[in-house]
């Protein structure tokens, strides 16, 4: 059976077609195992399937990629050169652009061609969710992607060769060896030569033999005479790195070149004898191979749709339920009326755009301006954030969080109607580089202070504990007295007073995220607190938290450094030329020291760092603590705590890495830190 990559595991918010495409593929991929007649049918694989890094994002991807197979199908059928495109741009939300190749060599009749391309059409599915796939078969070619990618001649992420085992495995002469190895390279090389040289002189096609070797080239025809000499040239240099193995295969995006000891390719000197056509039994196999291929593809898309349907019928029901509760409880706009607030969603209106929707500045017929955040809805999961969003936060109200005032779900897109906030949200006034105005260290302790009763109010204050989890300064609005207010609910937790902490799959911005949650996915108040204690430093220094430095540290790094220097002073925003008193500085810095400690249980509550900061030094029963780890976590910590080689395995794919500054010792030091840097401002 063919094998090849397989897609990794999805959050279950994924859409739902991902389970049905890996049920297709399971299906597909048990038909390889089907045998073929034809003993030497090119139809094996001669390389990994090749999966893209990008995967779908809307409900139509998999319709969509069944529709291209069928075109490419149809369109191979009726070629009369073993080659076939197809492209789908009807550029609409559900509808994504996708583009598919299949090249057969030109050696192949047509029944073989059909052989090969059924075969590949099993396995290319195991790619999905991903919106790339390719697969090379020693006869054919098949890719897809969501660009028009038929003139690529090189890609150097995915050009690769293969080879087989090496000439002398099993001859124990060392002379005779390498008398056998030169004179066997030497030819290799001029077959290459001579192979490549007739392709580009033969419309992309050549093949070759001389002394026992053989050789076939072959170009896809879309690509251009210059593109195909491009691409073989590089084959070529990839291929000769097989020596001294029997044979080499080169696996670029635009061609295949292959050699061999053995005879593999049909120039009709082997044609005598036997049935041709569909009389022959490798014929017939083709013909019902194919045919069931296309008879699951087409079973699974007509399953495909059933399951979308019965989806769709069950959220409509269940957005009817929404709407009734809506109407009863005053919250419900029309979606006419705040389309027109928003000057139909005009881009002059539009205040941002976060990873759940765009937000757009609206003026009700009353008069009232409102800020209105058109939710994008295609994927399942935004039903959670909006269901989230709408029945947490419409019972909450605090004067330093972002007010929900109503919400339409009955137009074509559900929107959330949010009390205005005019001076956008604080990483505009901290980190733009033509800064408008700059935070006076006064207005910076207020929007601190208000940002801390925000979160004692959502972890105790209200009806639940809440656990925002995407606290960061971009999710901090200012209004005219510059205020802070906290926005964007649509990741929040809630838990009972019972449990001590949940568990949860990763959500959230790194460069904020506390290190036990993304290690073990821990969630606690104490994770806010982290976020928190981050957000203090980037208000106090004026820098993202992945602003790297000269010492080529984070944020958090540079700022532990200064402290434990002491010359606090050097960390603060050189914009407010000096005008802060040191030791309140110093005060408020330990306390972002302190929020980000590595262990949990270091970190203070909401509630103790209000304290801190509102309690004059001489009437605090205890001073503020001293932080004693530096703000990120160690690599002995992590041992300590049982995160396994898989684990560490997951934090360098989300973009959390160990920097090890001691190669020469075997044991984890305390001096390695685990740098948790923010790849993305939003």
């Amino acid at each position: 059976m063919l094998t090849g990559k397989k897609p990794t595991s999805h959050n279950n918010n994924n859409n739902m077609y991902y389970s049905s495409s890996s049920l297709l593929t399971i299906f597909l991929l048990i038909m390889v195992s089907i045998p073929t007649v034809k003993p030497d049918s090119r139809a094996t694989q001669a390389g990994n399937l090749t999966c893209g890094t990008g995967r779908a994002t809307t409900t139509g991807f998999i319709p969509t990629f069944v529709q291209a197979m069928e075109r490419l199908s149809s369109n191979l059928n009726r070629s009369q050169n073993n080659f076939a495109v197809t492209n789908i741009t009807d550029n609409t939300s559900t509808t994504p652009p996708f583009f598919a190749l299949i090249q057969c060599h030109q050696d192949l009749s047509r029944t073989e061609c059909l052989v090969c391309y059924a075969v590949s059409r099993t396995a290319v599915p195991g790619c999905l969710p991903r919106t790339a796939g390719r697969i090379f078969l020693d006869g054919c070619f098949v890719r897809y992607d969501n660009y028009s990618f038929f003139h690529e001649a090189v890609d150097p992420l995915t050009d690769t060769r293969n080879c087989s085992s090496s000439l002398n495995n099993n001859n124990n002469n060392n002379n005779n060896n390498n008398n056998n190895l030169g004179d066997f390279s030497k030819s290799v090389g001029e077959l290459v030569e001579n192979v490549t040289n007739k392709a580009m002189n033969n419309s992309g096609y050549g093949v070759y033999g001389m002394n026992g070797v053989y050789g076939l080239a072959q170009c896809w025809e879309s690509l251009s005479d210059r593109e195909c000499r491009v691409c073989l040239e590089k084959a070529k240099k990839e291929v000769v790195g097989c020596l001294p193995s029997r044979e080499g295969r080169s696996m670029i995006a635009g061609c295949f070149l292959r050699y061999s000891t053995q005879k593999f390719y049909n120039d009709g000197s082997d044609a005598a004898g036997g049935s041709s056509g569909l009389s022959s039994p490798g014929a017939k196999v083709a013909v019902v191979l194919a045919a069931v291929a296309f008879l699951m593809i087409t079973s699974f898309a007509g399953y495909a749709a059933y399951i979308r349907i019965s989806k769709i019928r069950e959220e409509r029901k269940n957005m009817g339920l929404l709407s009734n509760s809506f109407n009863r409880s005053g919250l419900k706009y029309k979606y006419e009326t705040l389309e027109k607030a928003t000057n139909y969603f005009d881009i002059s209106n539009k205040l941002g755009q976060g990873g759940a929707g765009s937000v757009y500045k609206g003026t009700l017929p009353n008069g009232d301006v409102v800020a209105v955040k058109r939710l994008f809805f295609n994927t399942r999961q935004w039903v959670d954030e909006f269901f989230n969003e709408v029945n947490l936060i419409s019972a909450i109200e605090h004067k330093n969080l972002v007010k929900l005032l109503a919400c339409s779900i009955e137009g074509p897109e559900s929107l959330l109607v949010y009390e205005y906030v005019p001076n956008k949200s604080l990483d505009h006034f901290l980190f733009d580089k033509d800064k408008v105005q700059v935070l006076s260290w006064k207005q910076r302790m207020a929007v601190i202070l208000g940002t801390a009763e925000g979160l004692v109010y959502l972890h105790g204050g209200c009806h639940v504990r809440i656990i925002h989890r995407d606290i960061k300064s971009s999710n901090i609005l200012l209004d005219t007295d510059f205020s802070p207010k906290i926005a964007d609910f649509g990741l929040v937790r809630t838990f009972g007073a019972d449990r001590s902490h949940l568990t949860t799959g990763i959500a959230g911005t790194l460069g904020y995220m506390a290190p036990e949650y993304i290690v073990r996915g821990q969630l606690t108040e104490k994770a806010d607190v982290f976020s928190f204690g981050v957000v203090v430093l980037e208000i106090l220094c004026g820098k993202r938290n992945n602003a790297f430095v000269e010492d080529s540290s984070s944020l958090l790094q540079s700022v532990w450094k200064l402290y434990k220097e002491g010359v606090v002073s050097e960390a603060i925003d050189p914009l407010l030329n000096g005008e802060f008193p040191e030791h309140e500085a110093l005060e408020v810095m330990q306390i972002g020291l302190l929020c980000t400690q590595a262990s949990a249980a270091l970190r203070p509550s909401m509630p103790e760092v209000v304290e801190f900061l509102t309690t004059k030094p001489e009437n605090r029963e205890t001073p503020i603590p001293i932080p004693h780890q530096p703000p990120f976590l160690n690599a002995r910590s992590l041992m300590s705590q049982g995160v396994t080689n898989s684990t560490s395995s997951q934090l360098t794919k989300v973009g959390v890495s160990y920097t090890n500054t001691s190669r020469s010792s075997t044991t984890p030091s305390s001096e390695w830190p685990l740098r948790i840097d923010e790849l993305s401002s939003s």
